[in-house]
């Protein structure tokens, strides 16, 4: 094995890395170590963390509850935050039997990806416009259930007016603040998946708008949002007809609004 080489080099490591700012510099070292298979690719691999290359990027893979998901260079790494979709959506169909559940704007299909390893029984699909992050998406859920659109565009449809959840991590960051936000998201990930429009909430509002011809009788939507936005969000839904409430996650920093259709 290749362990004593490597460990060898873990003090250089993280020095380097605390260097250009990572402030988990041990941590990051230790993940770069345990996935390198060759000293040489273990230089590779911190080269382009040192770079400024997200993390999750160069590993391959982001963790959420506990689940390894495929990422990979040029697609949005999904947050610890995002959490919150995947609770809410376990909740609204822990007592319906055999669910449909949606998850729009997918990027590697996180939420669809946890909520089918958490119910077999669930037909579980995923859509996005970019076809880099659906090849990811294919690796993180059945790629039978993954497809390319816009928003619902790409979706089979008999799913009209069958869908228990729709859910979805909208791009929300308002264009003017794109420039605020860490130099790894502004140059390593898809401007696409971060860039919500003048308030952010473009995509919020069409979610809202074509979201009832596809949700079952009793069907929610559950939209990622900021603390911020949160308001604005659940007005969109409301004025889809839709009974809006807002679920906080304070632990994970974590905001969703989740909006049910009557009937």
């Amino acid at each position: 094995m290749h362990g004593g080489r490597l460990g060898a080099v873990t003090d250089e490591l993280v020095y380097r890395l605390r260097a250009v700012g990572c402030v988990f510099a041990e941590d990051e070292a230790a993940l770069l170590r345990a996935g390198a298979t060759s000293p040489d690719e273990l230089e590779s691999m911190t080269a382009r963390r040192v770079a400024g290359e997200p993390l999750e990027h160069v590993l391959g893979w982001v963790a959420l509850n506990g689940v390894r998901l495929a990422v990979g260079p040029g697609v949005f790494v999904p947050r610890q935050r995002t959490r919150v979709l995947v609770a809410a959506v376990l909740d609204l169909i822990a007592d319906r039997a055999a669910p449909v559940v949606v998850e729009l704007c997918c990027g590697v299909a996180p939420v669809a990806s946890l909520v089918a390893r958490s119910r077999a029984d669930a037909t579980v699909w995923a859509s996005d416009i970019d076809p880099a992050a659906v090849a990811l998406a294919e690796r993180n859920l059945d790629p039978s259930h993954v497809a390319v659109g816009d928003l619902f565009a790409g979706l089979p449809q008999e799913l009209r007016e069958h869908v228990d959840v729709v859910v979805a991590n909208a791009p929300y960051v308002p264009t003017a603040e794109l420039a605020l936000m860490p130099v790894e998201a502004r140059e390593h990930e898809p401007r696409h998946a971060l860039d919500g429009g003048g308030d952010g909430l473009d995509l919020h509002r069409r979610i809202a708008a074509e979201v009832n011809d596809w949700l079952k009788p009793g069907g929610a939507v559950v939209i990622e949002t900021s603390r911020r936005q949160a308001p604005v969000t659940t007005a969109a839904l409301a004025a889809a007809g839709l009974a809006a409430t807002i679920r906080r996650d304070k632990e994970i920093d974590g905001t969703a609004v989740v909006g049910v259709r009557e009937g």
